[in-house]
């Protein structure tokens, strides 16, 4: 601002002095011009006389006038000059100031001569006895006179434009130090000069106006980053270009990136078949979904353009951590499998005893046999179907979840009696070791998880074998300890023993007659009560479950 004040009034400064020269200019000249015709009129008027008096001897004893002096007679014929031979002198009578002089008495006239700058002043009287006397002077021009005033005008415009450069630094400086010096946040408490009061008051208003908007700005970006951090889902705006303009930590936790540094492009976040399609077609003006793999998760992207005025302004990403429900889809294909797989063993059996004796293929003697087998497999069929329903329930929560104090010692001594008879058929041996502890939980869940856990130890047994069953109330947590002396499960088998149907060894689990669910059961239990559970087993030396149940 400083500057173009400056700017102004130097200019300013420039155009007054150019109009002041050029004022003196034009009176010098005017005064000059005067001075000098009346010269003129008064030398030819002498030098008139003298000739009238003296004839051309008169002009003749005349030594080096400054001025040139021209006689001419009427026809206008040059006869003396004091600057050139006559003899070579132009016929003289067309001239202006001749012409005036014999006509009216007198002439004048002016000259200029663009090449020598120079003015030539004429001035000629008709004497008494008909012939002309002329006096010519050289007058310098405006132009020659300015350049012969060029150094004490220098001088003149150097102090000139000094004085101007202080006069502008100065009175910029009066100007702009009391704009400087405002507090723009507070501008109504500003000392400054009363042209200026309007200015503060509207920045005062609009200071006020302001504030209240990035106030309400800043109120509504907290609730969409407070709604969008606490979302699970991730959440990216694009422009239309591609780069990324927003996004929520759950799209970072996703897509397990870090903060991007600077305006990125989605590509660099992931440069997936899937993810790409998605972004260029929503870029393209078109919604599409997929589910893509993003670190080891299932996610289900969702990419949707965003049009401002029928122009397409950007996309928008929606990210859904699908893996569960993914998992639990995959869960429930291979149990319907196994299921389909698991029942049709048993069916198969009883519709082939069924139809031997259908057809009389059976002696009477072996019919009890037949009938055995016959109900054995029923009872196997029976006892899936059970767990099977007991783990839909469990997987739906559909049974009741209501929970109760539940006194452990009593359930685990009741369930090893239920267990007994089955321990005496195999010769097992259960010792039991307890403590008194209570937890509150879901009785039917948690007698059904001890229930398994010591049949399973009493099936997969070995004969005369030894089920050790503990109940230890510690500190922070109860835990129920079931460890067997049976055939034991290989390393490379334990962490898919809680999967449902699933044998260690197919051949020896159908000789047990299990349906491959107990753990399953135990395992979904467990979870209902957040409870721990840990695997030990070596073949051929025994397996051992604990189950540890926070308090």
């Amino acid at each position: 601002m400083t500057k173009r004040i400056f700017r102004a009034i130097f200019g300013l400064a420039m155009v007054m002095m150019l109009a002041v020269i050029g004022l003196v200019m034009g009176m010098m000249n005017d005064y000059f011009s005067a001075e000098q015709h009346e010269e003129l009129r008064s030398q030819a008027i002498y030098v008139g006389a003298g000739i009238e008096s003296m004839g051309v001897g008169y002009l003749q004893q005349m030594k080096n006038p400054s001025d040139r002096i021209t006689w001419i007679d009427e026809d206008g014929v040059v006869l003396f000059d004091s600057k050139a031979n006559p003899a070579k002198m132009d016929n003289h009578k067309e001239r202006e100031e001749v012409v005036d002089a014999f006509k009216k008495g007198e002439g004048f006239s002016e000259r200029y001569s663009t090449t020598l700058s120079e003015k030539t002043v004429n001035y000629a009287v008709k004497l008494d006895n008909g012939t002309v006397i002329r006096i010519s002077t050289v007058t310098t021009s405006p132009i020659t006179l300015f350049f012969t005033m060029t150094q004490p005008l220098a001088i003149i415009l150097a102090a000139a434009i000094l004085i101007s450069v202080f006069l502008s630094f100065r009175t910029a400086k009066n100007i702009t130090k009391p704009i400087n010096d405002i507090d723009l946040e507070h501008p109504e408490l500003a000392v400054v000069y009363d042209e200026l009061t309007p200015l503060l008051r509207r920045i005062a208003v609009q200071n006020k106006q302001l504030h209240k908007q990035m106030r309400e700005l800043k109120r509504q970006k907290q609730e969409f980053d407070t709604i969008t951090s606490n979302m699970q889902e991730g959440i990216l705006v694009l422009d239309s270009q591609g780069d990324v303009l927003s996004y929520n930590m759950g799209a970072l936790q996703l897509m397990e990136l870090e903060v991007p540094k600077g305006l990125v492009s989605v590509f660099e976040l992931n440069r997936g078949e899937g993810f790409r399609r998605c972004v260029e077609s929503a870029l393209a003006g078109s919604h599409r979904e997929e589910n893509i793999q993003l670190g080891g998760k299932v996610c289900q992207l969702f990419a949707n353009p965003v049009h401002q005025e029928d122009i397409l302004a950007g996309a928008i990403l929606v990210l859904f951590d699908v893996t569960e429900r993914e998992e639990r889809d995959k869960l429930r294909r291979e149990f319907t499998a196994n299921v389909s797989h698991e029942l049709k063993t048993p069916l198969t059996s009883i519709s082939g005893f069924a139809e031997i004796m259908k057809n009389g293929m059976v002696h009477g003697e072996d019919v009890p046999r037949f009938a055995a087998k016959i109900y054995d497999e029923a009872q196997r069929l029976i006892q899936m179907v059970q767990d099977i329903i007991k783990l839909s329930k469990l997987d739906e929560k559909q049974i009741a979840l209501e929970k109760e104090v539940v006194n452990l010692e009593s359930l685990v001594q009741e369930t090893v009696r239920r267990l007994d008879p089955i321990a005496e058929s195999k010769g097992v041996t259960i010792w039991v070791n307890t403590e008194p502890a209570t937890l509150v939980g879901v009785y039917q869940v948690l007698q059904e998880v001890i229930y398994n856990l010591c049949e399973n130890a009493i099936r997969y047994n070995v004969d005369n074998g030894k089920v050790n069953v503990s109940l230890e109330n510690k500190e922070k947590h109860i835990v129920i300890t079931v460890s067997d002396t049976g055939m034991g499960i290989a390393k490379a088998n334990q962490s898919r023993v809680f999967e449902r149907f699933y044998r260690v060894n197919e051949s020896r689990s159908k000789e047990t007659e299990g349906t491959g669910l107990g753990l399953s059961i135990v395992k979904h239990g467990a979870m209902v009560h957040n409870a721990k559970i840990n695997l030990t087993s070596e073949l051929n030396k025994g397996t051992k479950i604990t189950l540890s149940f926070p308090k």
